[in-house]
């Protein structure tokens, strides 16, 4: 038995030390760490459970029978993160170039399959080359198989997708089916053909990371939410953003010790919002002023920054916050921020954490472009996301809250628990100076001073229409509240909300616009 023993040690110890010292060279002069490295920084110290270490493929042909190396270039398991369980399954590109085969697809099976089970968060750490050519289609057949579990675990476990390497071909769309993708600059790529055949097809000449690199993803196509200079940060966010989801459907986010006082004024966001709605802000810098130690996550920070979309604590619980930025594009809402929103809140809504709206919105952004792109298709988007999450909505109208995209974004109408507005807000079809020029266009053009005559109508739309309190004296609004006491309301109200339940229809599942 102790020899034996011994075997097993010496097994263990090269499958720890993984293929070859050239190997692991050849990785770390990419300025990349090696597979055991990335699970040390993501999990607990200590806590890692490895699933499969001993196993090989079996396949032949091509040189691979005289190839067999442990593990078959994925290292699969669960461990903890700040104390609560977490799977991973991360690809180790010294073997076979993190290539996808039988063995290593059914390893991935067989941890996705264990987190949906325990109903526990799901990380993978992408660095592969791809298919297995060598293994033909049963190498096509395994990503089939991560596919359809990666779509079964929508929405019932947080799903999180690493790039730490390339991902190129039809590999790219787990990351694509999963809820978050994280990228590092320099070393990660992602893209379903690559620059060689984009050449040959087009003619067009690029580089793998401009055509599928961290920054292009995260700021040009939206593939990415988060990117980072170096994998250690980048690992360290993901564990900050395991903090804020729950482990599954079935819980709400955990909450966290809170010093930040639940009754806090926030006089400072009287003079951070100009009352002229025609002058921009920094809608962050409203956030930090509202949330727990000013602490938030942006998601897709860098991706149709004309909207915010952020994690966050109100006392010790998370919230998600949709807002409109006034900084950029004057905060109206197009393609690109309905599709942001709206998979924002149906992620919200698929794990229990209750939605806060911030409004400032003058419409949707008008434009050939635009309407060709098709803005009423996505732009619908959201409105089925809001319309169809049950989680507690609490909106709060800042300024400007116009026409459709007032509507869109979380109004009452629609099914907001809660809506409240500053003294400063303005709800309407539209503004006072497009809505006066429609509705007294004839008496404007016969006035002797046209001018004068424009600015006293809409002096007067504005006095009957657009005044502060109208929506609140028609039950529009639930409140006008002071600045700052924002925090508090907030706080209060969510408080009130955390025990809302609501029955869904009995339907297979809604058809949401595309």
């Amino acid at each position: 038995m102790r020899s034996q023993v011994e075997e097993l040690a010496g097994i263990r110890e090269r499958v720890l030390a993984g293929p070859s010292e050239k190997a692991t060279a050849a990785q770390k002069a990419k300025g990349k760490l090696t597979v055991r490295e990335r699970i040390g920084l993501l999990l607990d110290d200590g806590s890692f459970h490895e699933v499969e270490p001993l196993r090989r493929h079996r396949a032949t042909g091509f040189g691979l029978e005289a190839k067999k190396p442990y593990t078959d270039g994925v290292v699969t398991g669960w461990g903890t993160v700040e104390g609560r369980t977490v799977f991973v399954y991360a690809h180790d590109f010294r073997i076979f170039g993190g290539a996808l085969g039988e063995a290593h697809a059914t390893k991935i099976h067989k941890i996705m399959d264990m987190a949906i089970a325990a109903g526990a968060p799901l990380v993978s750490l992408n660095d592969g080359a791809g298919a297995r050519i060598q293994e033909g289609v049963t190498a096509l057949a395994g990503y089939g198989g991560i596919f359809r579990r990666n779509t079964k675990a929508s929405g019932v476990i947080p799903q999180i997708s690493v790039m730490l390497g390339p991902c190129a071909g039809g590999a790219a769309y787990s990351p694509a089916l999963t809820d978050f993708v994280f990228m590092v600059r320099e070393t990660s790529q992602m893209f379903i053909t690559g620059p060689d055949v984009v050449k040959a097809v087009t003619g067009e000449e690029i580089t793998q990371n401009g055509l599928g690199g961290a920054d292009v993803h995260a700021e040009t196509s939206g593939v990415c939410h988060f990117a980072y200079d170096d994998e250690e940060t980048c690992l360290e966010e993901v564990r900050y953003l395991l903090s804020l989801l729950p482990r599954n459907n079935r819980e709400t986010p955990p909450a966290a010790p809170c010093d930040d006082p639940a009754d806090r004024r926030c006089d400072g966001l009287a003079d951070l919002v100009p009352a002229d709605g025609n002058r921009p802000y920094d809608m962050t810098r409203v956030i930090e002023e509202v949330v727990d130690d000013g602490e938030y996550l942006e998601v897709h920070q860098r991706w149709a920054r004309n909207i915010i979309c952020a994690l966050a604590r109100l006392d010790g619980q998370v919230v998600g916050i949709v807002a409109n930025q006034p900084q950029t594009l004057a905060g109206v809402l197009d393609i690109e921020a309905s599709e942001k929103a709206a998979r924002f809140v149906q992620m919200c809504d698929a794990f229990s954490i209750p939605i806060v709206t911030l409004l400032d919105v003058p419409g949707f952004l008008p434009g050939v472009g635009q309407e060709h792109g098709g803005i009423i298709r996505h732009g619908a988007k959201l409105l089925y996301a809001y319309c169809d999450a049950t989680v507690p909505r609490i909106s709060l109208i800042l300024r400007k809250a116009y026409g459709g995209a007032y509507i869109v974004m979380d109004s009452q109408s629609i099914g907001a628990d809660l809506t409240y507005a500053w003294p400063t807000n303005e709800i309407a079809v539209m503004g006072a100076e497009g809505a006066a020029g429609v509705i007294f266009r004839r008496q404007i053009a016969e006035a002797d001073d046209p001018e004068a005559m424009r600015a006293e109508l809409v002096k007067e739309y504005r006095a009957e229409l657009m005044h502060p309190y109208y929506a609140a004296e028609r039950g529009l609004v639930d409140d006008v509240i002071d600045p700052a006491d924002t925090r508090r309301v907030l706080i209060g109200a969510l408080a009130m909300l955390r025990t809302k339940h609501a029955e869904r229809p009995a339907r297979k599942h809604g058809n949401p616009p595309q």
